[in-house]
């Protein structure tokens, strides 16, 4: 079960607590599919939503197929994700009493066919805690350049 990452959206782990992260599959057209294989995909903007029990993905543009015609699709239409029942009824109600948020994290090909989405239940943070995590790679980074200093 090998998988190839496409596309991570890094500004997530940057604006949100990752509380927990969930598989999910995507319906696609012809066009989608080899699209996202040759990496043409930007996470950037999107995030997920629950509607009328199904699970949907929003603002996550894939650009149309070089060599498709004029079959190609719409780059940002919303997109339907494959999960199950009893995760997507699960996930309604953390949602609706939490106030959290369902942000994608990655979107990888599994076993060269199959396109699937990381999704994570996330709490978004505030400007301290962004500040936070600032000063805290930085210190990592410079804990990193004196250790490589010590060993020369």
């Amino acid at each position: 079960m090998a998988h190839k990452i496409v596309a991570k959206n890094r500004k997530a782990r940057f604006d949100y607590h990752v509380l927990e992260t969930f598989e999910a599959g995507l319906v696609l057209t012809g066009t989608e599919i080899k699209s996202i294989r040759d990496g043409n995909l930007n996470l950037k903007d999107g995030y997920a939503k629950i509607q009328e029990g199904e699970l949907w993905l929003f603002n996550v543009h894939i650009s149309p197929y070089e060599k498709g015609s004029y079959y190609n699709h719409d780059p940002v239409r919303p997109r339907k994700m494959l999960m199950n029942r009893h995760e997507i009824r699960r996930l309604t109600s953390k949602i609706q009493e939490k106030g959290l948020t369902l942000v994608p994290l990655s979107v990888y090909v599994k076993d060269g066919k199959y396109a699937k989405v990381e999704l994570a239940l996330a709490q978004g943070k505030t400007q301290s805690d962004k500040r936070q995590t600032v000063a805290k790679r930085d210190a990592n980074r410079e804990m990193a350049r004196a250790l490589r200093r010590d060993d020369r």
